[in-house]
């Protein structure tokens, strides 16, 4: 038995020979994040243009629901995971720490969540209430068009735990991603 076969499956992202912790798609997770960002920036639009804080609802619950079965059930039962998997599944993986998505997926449940009280617990004003789901949408793009994750960079600032393996490699841990065959593909495929 090989010790990578010993290691406990994790919650978030999977074991990857050459990488010293869990790690998940960075394919994936951005393909998930346009998917939010789309179903996200048509409910801003409705509400915008009808002045209906209401019309944000759906996608706040729905937002929330996906970032609590990421974070509690794992990435691989998430609806816009496993969309965002099956859309780049020819694509070669970009393996990223999955502990910095774990922060980057807490900081989003928290502005879901925050959203949400705001809307209806404390009725807050329409402006607040679209500040705050354009602020998540916003990081949405951020990380959608240029993988920029905030998440990932608050845990780099706050945690005792600095992030490995970050897109572009960016928190000084480089990515193995060079000639890493697509498990989704017979024939490898190369990065030059």
């Amino acid at each position: 038995m090989t010790v990578q076969a010993e290691k406990e499956t994790p919650t978030v992202g999977q074991w990857v020979e050459g990488y010293e912790i869990p790690v998940i798609n960075e394919r994936a997770v951005r393909a998930a994040a346009g998917i939010l960002l789309v179903i996200g920036g048509v409910a801003i639009a409705a509400a915008w243009k009808y002045s209906n804080p209401d019309l944000l609802k759906p996608f706040g619950i729905f937002f929330m629901f996906d970032m609590v079965i990421r974070l509690f059930l794992g990435d691989r039962l998430s609806p816009t995971m496993i969309l965002g998997r099956f859309i780049v599944r020819k694509q070669t993986p970009e393996w990223v720490g999955a502990s910095q998505k774990l922060w980057a997926w807490w900081l989003g449940y928290g502005m879901a969540l925050t959203s949400c009280f705001a809307m209806g617990f404390f009725g807050a004003p329409f402006a607040v209430v679209m500040s705050l789901c354009s602020l998540c949408v916003t990081f949405l793009f951020l990380e959608t068009a240029f993988g920029i994750c905030v998440g990932c960079s608050l845990q780099r600032v706050f945690s005792k735990t600095k992030p490995q393996y970050c897109p572009g490699g960016v928190c000084g841990v480089p990515n193995h991603n060079h000639d890493v065959p697509n498990p989704n593909h017979d024939v490898p495929t190369h990065n030059h």
